[in-house]
């Protein structure tokens, strides 16, 4: 038996089959090959085509099948990741109404923080543990304002995920992370938060009926079934949003476990029980996939966007132009780079600076000392105290870190890297060999709850290595402290 998982990004749809008692990968793919379109009418205005991702996951579900050569009518069960915080419309027939307005499209920024000066920093902070910011919600009251014809045609508004469930199965439901993502659960009522909905005027009908997760959700109909090949009847019965999704792919559920990402830009998701935060726009709180009224689990997250682009970028225009020879070089090169300094965030703004545009800046070259291997440490270095510097954020604000869990990918591939962070953190990096599209499909079979045997799953099939603290971190105290002065000096400019 099998369980098959989706991961619709903005550049792709992934699909991947497991074997339903192992957890064993037995096929992952995407579609398109190179990128899905994203359409920019304006600046700072990002929109996809709904149907183009069914499109997708049609062409890459019949292709998994084929190619993975099982028989398709042993898949029981879907699961659900997508991109989150974006916005779908539909009529009463379920055809979207206009382009789905994703994730990175910025236009109601100023909508969401003039809500947030209105309705008041405390009952946002009490209610939500965010600001409205520019998610979901406020995404909505922009259409209400500026394309009044097209809501008055809305029968429901839903997430990304909410989309491609209702194409499989002609049912449109949500969840409560679902909801979360985009700004609209009430964590002090555990309901809807109908009160920002109307304060924007929008109509409460148009929010979906909820569903728990790890249940079965809907079933795929007779459509879904011809246009995907996959058995009509089997349930979804799980989805979240991408972040949220990459924690549990990495067994991240309780108090105290992280999930970090170390792409283009970085990812620090904090589990946590506590249900308070002083960060209203720093860090993002969402209600992680297992929550409930009787485990209010959160996931605290907080966002570097100048990461794994910073070591990208010097790839691109240094001699050596491989990681595999910048890694080699900066190994010879002491812990603190001999005092060269990197500050990595040259990819537009930072939330954790409150959305300032600090760029990237280096320091301290001696041009009779230093050499490449030293500009290669010292960012491998910054981008590590940048994560360290994130993570000192989520624990002034109620996050404990017992243990991190990161994917396989570039940055926590490099020695100097997790080990900077193991170090300075004093917890152990473990690294696991997974995508969210395997999450996604293992998560179709937690309907049994055993969380034990899923996470000794992942374990069993994915787990790579573990970095340790090293004994000594005098080294690494003082060049995160010189780190800190010259972003200190950057920062006070």
């Amino acid at each position: 038996m099998y369980y098959i998982g989706y991961d619709l990004g903005s550049s792709s749809v992934k699909v991947s089959i497991v074997d339903a008692n192992t957890g064993a990968n037995v096929m992952t793919l995407n579609e398109p090959t190179n990128e899905m379109e994203i359409v920019a009418p304006q600046q700072n205005w990002a929109e996809q085509d709904p149907n183009m991702w069914w499109h997708f996951v049609c062409v890459a579900t019949k292709r998994a099948i084929k190619e993975s050569n099982i028989d398709a009518s042993k898949i029981e069960a879907i699961g659900i990741s997508y991109q989150m915080h974006g916005l779908v419309v539909v009529d009463n027939a379920g055809e979207p109404l206009r382009n789905s307005i994703i994730w990175c499209d910025s236009r109601a920024v100023d909508i969401g923080d003039t809500a947030f000066n209105s309705l008041g920093e405390d009952r946002c902070m009490q209610k939500l543990l965010n600001s409205p910011g520019n998610f979901t919600a406020s995404k909505l009251k922009w259409v209400r304002d500026n394309e009044p014809k097209i809501y008055s045609k809305i029968y429901k508004f839903m997430l990304p995920g909410d989309f491609i469930a209702m194409k499989l199965t002609g049912v449109i439901n949500t969840t409560k992370n679902g909801l979360s993502e985009g700004m609209l659960w009430d964590y002090e009522t555990d309901t809807v938060a109908n009160w920002l909905l109307e304060h924007y005027d929008i109509n409460t009908a148009l929010t979906p009926d909820i569903v728990e997760n790890f249940t079965a959700q809907s079933n795929v109909n007779d459509t879904g079934a011809k246009a995907t090949g996959l058995p009509q009847g089997i349930p979804v019965t799980y989805r979240a949003g991408d972040q949220p999704n990459n924690a549990l792919s990495l067994n991240v559920f309780n108090h105290g476990e992280v999930a970090a990402t170390g792409g283009t830009s970085g990812v620090v998701y904090a589990v946590t029980n506590i249900l308070k935060s002083n960060e209203p726009s720093r860090i993002n709180h969402f209600a992680h996939v297992n929550y409930s009224k009787e485990k209010a689990t959160l996931g605290k997250l907080l966002c570097i966007n100048g990461a794994g682009i910073q070591y990208r970028w010097l790839k691109d225009n240094l001699a050596s132009n491989s990681y595999e020879a910048m890694n080699q070089k900066a190994e010879v090169v002491p812990v603190g780079s001999e005092g060269v300094c990197v500050i990595p965030f040259g990819n537009g703004a930072e939330r954790m600076f409150n959305n300032k545009i600090v760029g990237t800046h280096i320091s301290n070259i001696n041009l009779n000392t230093h050499s490449e291997g030293h500009l290669c440490r010292a960012a491998l270095e910054g981008i590590a105290f940048s994560f360290v510097y994130g993570m000192d954020i989520l624990k002034a604000d109620n996050a404990e870190i017992k243990v991190i869990r990161a994917g396989n990918d570039n940055l926590f591939r490099s020695e100097i890297f997790s080990n900077t962070i193991a170090t300075l953190i004093g917890h152990e990096i473990e690294i696991y060999n997974t995508t969210g599209a395997v999450g996604a499909a293992r998560a179709a079979g937690l309907t049994d709850g055993d969380f034990k045997k899923f996470g000794d799953n992942i374990t069993a099939n994915d787990h790579v290595m573990t970095y340790k603290p090293l004994k000594n971190k005098v080294a690494y105290e003082a060049a995160y402290n010189n780190w800190k002065k010259e972003l200190d000096n950057v920062l006070n400019k």
